[in-house]
């Protein structure tokens, strides 16, 4: 059965003994780690023999040779974002996305790069010489050049610029015996120095296009979008006399199977600067692929098509929802998104009337939204490229399945393909989603299976069968992007014929020959040539035997997601694997996996972990030293509850995880003592001079590292003897304005400055403010943060339920300053207390920047001359409360605020405190934070709302940082 075993056979233990002493690269065996590599984004899971992270070329060719001679196969590996299958292997896995990552030359236009850089990477890199690489998959900032070189990798823009294929020059390859080589161009007369076991490879191929040009011209699709097979058609005497002919576009598209690309020869296209998109709106499905073929004689750049099923799921995503409802003109049932890009903006507005136009000949005037700005721009196009994510947002068992994702026709027989192909899910019981590139014919559909279920496994099967025998009706290609893998190779000889599959494995033969302990070959056997059935259950992610560990009871409320365990298993299994997680673009998510690039640091890599371990395919379950290995650098910043387009919200589940393994371990005598803080944290203030003698007293920090953990390195907060009393506000009592302030327990004990500027400026705004008292007296009223992330769920729900006591009889809105303790209220007491009431408080609990951007009348504020930064906190960013902080400090006259465009600042409560995290806490703030504040004048105001986050900036770029109420105080008119 396909399942992750816990630990290594003496075989595999002997394979990682060679690769740490015969690499320098990092070996990666244990189960969480295997565990963690079974799967790519498609419907498969395949633990491999163990994962090499190479930091050299060298490591790969000796990783090979370790290979070669135990008799292992390889499996070179990028993003982990294939969906068919093609990246998961019983093999030696080669990540490569860590350190093979480098620009190596640019030369006119022709950039030499290693196969892990990212697509982002690399047009990032190239933009400053106005140039750019084209295939443009929607993962771009994620996918590396040697997995879409792999993949034969397309994009929305393929009409203009064609196909991976097209674009890779050359490829310095490394070969199955070791031999290392640059396939380019098939030149008729080799020259001197080409090795003889190559050019014997070249001789044998050169007489497979021969013998097989007739063969290849009558059964190789004639569509723009095929990348199924090897590209034999890159062998043929027609493809010589046509300029076409190449070994570097024969291993384009070869999935890893025939040799390792060290570095691949791009072909760069200049940059063009203007652009402007049309959204045609549609009534029906058949519409829109009806005019798919006109609209495409406009000499767009491109076509996306956006169905209604991810209308309606894109609205139910808030990180979309505001894009989505701008490009509707009423309640369209399909969307086509024309892209025209140029240089100058006179012909391109000139486009956009023809497209007007145009609508008008077909019967839809008035049915374009015209969007010119460049800002909308781009939250246009993050929509369409997360098309993948927000249609596997479904929430359940039934999700869309990738098998038929990418088939292709012509675009005069598109609406035709699709209506027929729509009939037969129906008679199978099910429906397709529908998105991408209606330019090329190839649309991605998904029919909603529940891959748990022998009887939809069954279903799976015959409605490929039936879209494939489609295909080749309408003599299309049944792989028009994303590839073979598991998936569609076995269907080759349908679609190709015999012969032309027996060309296939002599070409594989050649490159990489069969061995009496590879009898497959040494890299990545089984996929284009011999593969297993797609529907192969012991393959499958969810195989027969998956199931959900009964033993597991969670401490927070799931019921969101339907499953077992409460719903638990099920919000983990919103993972698809897709790797949005895995960018370095704006936004937060993930930072520790932008400090570390390790796939066990990744919400991806996290959430498989924790589906392995619900599942017990990992020893131990959630209480598992590998879980709690795999959480340890997590900073539940909340980025993946909004980034992720299927709201896998790490920052929730760790706190299940570290519930359950306080149950089986007991909790730490440092969790608890930082755990409750709220009990003692106000004797300590009367205390303060003694409390902070940790800082002060020669020795006594490093005492505290050695008894707790606590780096010496780092100052700890100082207790203020004039910490904030509730006496100081009057108790609520439900009157006119009356707004009550929350004080959280940072800026009561640490910074009560913040809060008392907090009151006047409230009361400067026409609030009455005022301070809830915990019931029946007791210590004051705690959002139960510090509970929560020590993975005390029972006591953070006492401290909910003492607080929802106190605020439950007022409707006054709720004000905090501190994002991590404000936004408890509006997320972990869901969970702790699901009911009305506590529903009632989410909804009027507001950080104080959002409730001042909403007062009436505005704050009248007085000028400030200078420049302000500000930082936003994780959970601002995560709540949407980012925008009206920035909004406050911009209404100060005279004052230029700039908003620092930072993942998380690595303080993140205590995880910045601790010594084992201090290197990842400040790799964190190198990767854009402090470098902005070392670029801002000394005199420039720093604003960050978070504790932490002004805790970070002074211990690491020593200047102070100010929270945005102190300056909205410092302005009041």
């Amino acid at each position: 059965m396909n399942v992750i075993t816990g630990r290594a056979r003496a075989g595999e233990s002997r394979l990682a003994d060679r690769l740490r002493r015969e690499t320098a690269g990092e070996v990666l065996f244990s189960a969480g780690d295997r565990g963690r590599y079974a799967t790519d984004a498609s419907i498969y899971q395949m633990e491999p023999l163990g994962v090499l992270v190479p930091r050299t070329a060298e490591d790969v060719l000796a990783a090979m040779a370790i290979g070669r001679e135990e008799g292992v196969p390889v499996l070179p590996r990028g993003g982990g974002t294939s969906q068919c299958g093609q990246s998961v292997n019983r093999a030696l896995v080669l990540d490569c996305t860590k350190h093979l990552r480098r620009v190596l030359s640019v030369e006119g236009d022709t950039a030499r790069v290693e196969p892990g850089i990212t697509l982002g990477a690399l047009n990032e890199a190239l933009k400053r010489k106005g140039l750019f690489y084209p295939v443009d998959p929607s993962t771009w900032a994620r996918c590396t050049i040697g997995g879409m070189a792999g993949n034969n990798s397309c994009g929305s823009k393929s009409i203009r610029y064609g196909l991976m294929a097209d674009n890779v020059r050359a490829i310095d390859a490394i070969l199955a015996d070791g031999t290392r080589f640059t396939f380019g161009d098939l030149p008729d007369n080799l020259g001197p120095g080409v090795p003889p076991a190559v050019a014997d490879l070249i001789a044998r191929l050169r007489a497979i296009g021969a013998r097989e040009a007739a063969e290849i011209a009558a059964r190789f699709p004639h569509q723009l979008r095929r990348v199924g097979g090897y590209n034999l058609d890159a062998l043929t005497p027609a493809a010589r006399a046509e300029g076409r002919a190449s070994l570097a576009r024969l291993l384009v598209g070869s999935e890893g199977t025939l040799a390792f690309s060290a570095a691949l020869d791009l072909r760069l296209w200049p940059i063009k600067p203007r652009k402007v998109l049309g959204i045609c709106q549609f009534p029906s499905f058949r519409r829109a692929m009806e005019a798919s073929k006109h609209l495409v004689t406009l000499d767009p750049e491109a076509v996306e098509l956006v169905d209604r099923t991810m209308i309606e799921l894109g609205r139910s995503i808030p990180i979309y929802r505001s894009t989505i409802e701008r490009i509707l003109i009423g309640e369209p049932d399909s969307l086509l998104i024309v892209e025209f890009h140029g240089h100058e903006d006179a012909p391109l507005l000139a486009a956009l009337d023809r497209l007007e136009e145009m609508m008008g000949d077909l019967g839809l005037p008035g049915q374009v939204v015209r969007v010119t700005d460049a800002g909308f721009q781009a939250q246009v196009a993050e929509v369409r490229e997360a098309g993948l994510n927000i249609m596997m947002s479904m929430k359940g068992d039934g999700k869309p399945v990738s098998f038929i994702e990418d088939t292709a026709v012509a675009l005069d027989d598109l609406a035709d393909y699709t209506e027929r192909l729509n009939a037969v899910f129906e008679r199978h019981g099910t429906k397709g989603t529908w998105y991408a590139h209606a330019s090329v014919g190839c649309l991605h559909v998904r029919p909603v299976l529940n891959m748990k279920s022998g009887e939809d496994v069954a279903k799976m099967r015959a409605i490929a069968e039936e879209c494939f025998a489609l295909v080749r009706e309408y003599k299309g290609s049944h792989s028009g992007e994303h590839g073979d893998g598991i998936v569609r190779s076995e269907f080759h000889a349908e679609m190709f014929g015999e012969r032309i599959v027996r060309a296939f494995e002599q070409v594989k033969e050649t490159f990489d020959p069969a061995t009496e302990t590879l009898p497959h070959g040494l890299l990545n056997p089984n996929r284009v040539v011999h593969p297993p059935r797609m529907d192969d259950r012991s393959l499958l992610r969810y195989h027969e035997g998956y199931a959900a560990d009964d033993r597991v009871a969670p401490a927070l409320d799931w019921s969101a997601w339907p499953g077992p365990q409460g719903g638990l298993l099920g919000a983990v299994e919103m993972c698809n694997n897709n790797g949005t997680c895995r960018k370095f673009d704006a936004g937060t998510m993930c930072p520790s996996y932008r400090a570390t690039r390790d796939e066990r640091h990744l919400t991806r890599g996290r959430a498989n972990t924790l589906r392995l371990a619900l599942t017990g395919q990992i020893e131990g379950g959630l209480a598992s030293d590998e879980v709690a290995q795999t959480l340890s650098l997590c900073v539940a910043c909340k980025g993946c509850k909004r980034e992720c387009p299927t709201g896998v919200d790490m920052a929730r589940m760790k706190i299940e995880a570290a519930h359950a393994r306080n149950r089986a371990r007991g909790v730490s005598r440092k969790d608890r003592l930082i755990a409750t803080l709220p009990r003692w944290a106000p004797w300590a203030s009367r205390v303060a001079p003694l409390a902070n003698l940790r800082d002060i007293v020669p020795g006594l920090a490093a005492a505290s590292e050695r008894a707790l953990g606590l780096a010496a390195q780092r100052s700890l907060p100082r207790f203020r003897r004039d910490a904030f009393r509730d006496a100081e506000l009057r108790a609520p009592d439900g009157r006119a304005n009356e707004v009550i302030l929350l004080p959280d327990l940072f800026n009561r004990y640490f910074e009560p400055e913040n809060l008392r500027a907090a009151i006047r400026v409230l009361r400067a705004a026409g609030a009455d403010p005022a301070v809830a008292r915990p019931p029946r007296g007791g210590h004051p009223l705690d959002d139960g943060r510090t509970w929560l992330a020590a993975g005390m769920v029972e006591e953070a729900r006492a401290e909910a339920r003492r607080t929802l006591a106190a605020l439950a009889a007022w409707e006054s809105p709720v004000l905090g300053l501190e994002p991590s303790s404000l936004m408890t209220l509006r997320d972990e007491f869901l969970a702790l207390l699901p009911g009305e009431a506590t529903e009632r408080l989410a909804a009027r609990a507001l950080l104080v920047s959002e409730w001042l951007a909403k007062a009436k009348p505005p704050l009248r504020l007085k000028p400030l001359a200078g420049e302000a930064h500000i930082h936003g906190h994780c959970h601002q960013k995560a709540f949407n409360a980012f925008t009206p902080a920035v909004a406050m400090l911009k209404a100060i006259p005279g004052l230029t605020v700039t908003p620092i465009t930072s993942s998380c600042c690595g303080m993140a409560g205590a995880f910045g405190y601790e010594a084992k995290n201090l290197p990842v806490s400040v790799a964190m703030a190198e990767l854009s934070l402090l470098p902005h504040i070392r670029r801002t004048a000394p005199e420039a105001i720093i604003v960050a709302d978070g504790t932490s986050c002004r805790h970070q900036i002074q211990d690491l770029a020593r200047r102070d940082a100010m929270h945005s109420i102190r300056l909205l105080d410092r302005a009041l008119a």
